[in-house]
């Protein structure tokens, strides 16, 4: 009688129970670890690293254990997008007023607020129309602007009026719709793929049908680095300024607090594409600084005329150089 499957059987067998004695010992090396009588629990987060603020990071510097705390003070300006040329101005300044004793964050906030100040109100005439035309990149809040200064405006005695020239993007129109509505803003729009400049005309002579007091004007969000695109921006201005008699009373740049040193390269290019009077930062309720619109302001003149600190309607202020100065040091 053949006996070949003996062999067979009995390899099969020896590999079964290697299997079965791998895995008891990988049970094993599981339950010594546990405690008896306990359940295993969650393995412990690594503590969370608090980011501490740029004042506190500032007064550190002059305890004594810095060797050039005016090298370090200027990096940390640098890194809060101050940018080097204005960091380095405010490190110069400082210097020059710091004495044995002073403290250097309030030193800084004197600078900070030196450098923003300036005109920063809207200029709105009495007695004509006034237009204020908006611009900035996508996703910078250009549009939610436009809605709470018409709140703004309309809460403050001013009838509003709001022309959609932002034509190609989807629901664009929709939005300042339901911006208008809740501003009780009169709404110019065509439809989409509509002339902008065809907008901005009509809505400039219907707004002085109308009587309105001011005319705020949405313009499609543009790349600042594509030329045909911030040519069309001219074009919704010239025709403003012929439909109106006159240049616009306004045009406000909004730009992203998150954006840091690249909103310098947005206000240059919207500044020679459109002349630019002043800046509207929003996104301030998060963590971003903003820091950058010093530069803006330096090396451009334009002065921030407001801000956005929320989502809500009412979340948009007039600028105060001194309350953004405390604000960027104690982020």
């Amino acid at each position: 009688m053949e006996l070949w499957w003996i062999p067979v059987v009995v390899v099969s067998i020896f590999v079964a129970a290697l299997a079965v004695l791998r895995v008891s010992r990988r049970r094993g090396a599981t339950t010594e670890s546990v405690v008896p009588g306990t359940r295993p629990g969650p393995a412990e987060a690594p503590p969370s690293r608090r980011t501490e603020a740029l004042g506190a990071r500032i007064r550190s510097l002059f305890g004594g254990a810095v060797d050039d705390p005016w090298a370090r003070l200027e990096e940390l300006l640098v890194k809060a997008d101050v940018g080097p040329s204005t960091a380095g101005r405010v490190v110069t300044a400082v210097r020059d007023r710091y004495t044995s004793g002073s403290d250097p964050v309030e030193l800084v906030s004197d600078e900070v607020a030196e450098i923003l100040a300036g005109d920063g109100a809207l200029d709105l005439p009495e007695g004509r129309l006034a237009v204020i035309m908006v611009v900035g990149v996508n996703g910078s809040g250009k549009t939610t602007t436009i809605g709470k200064l018409a709140s703004r405006l309309a809460r403050a005695g001013r009838s509003v009026s709001l022309a959609g020239s932002d034509t190609f993007r989807a629901a664009a129109s929709e939005q300042l719709d339901i911006w208008a509505r809740r501003a009780d803003a009169h709404l110019v729009i065509q439809q989409r793929g509509a002339d902008p400049g065809s907008v901005a005309f009509d809505a400039v002579k219907a707004a002085e049908a109308r009587g309105s007091d001011v005319l705020i004007v949405d313009t499609a969000g543009r790349l600042h680095t594509k030329q045909p695109l911030m040519d069309e921006l001219r074009k919704v201005r010239r025709v403003l300024e012929k439909a109106a008699g006159r240049p616009p009373d306004e045009t406000l740049l909004v730009l992203d607090a998150t954006t840091g040193q690249n909103g310098i390269a947005q206000a240059r290019a919207f500044t020679d594409a459109v002349e630019v009077t002043g800046v509207a930062l929003t996104k301030l309720d998060g963590t971003a600084k903003g820091g950058f619109v010093l530069a803006v302001r330096e090396q451009l003149g334009l002065p921030v005329k407001l801000i956005g600190m929320g989502e809500a309607i009412e979340d948009l202020e007039p600028f105060e150089p001194r309350t953004f100065a405390d604000r960027l040091l104690s982020a």
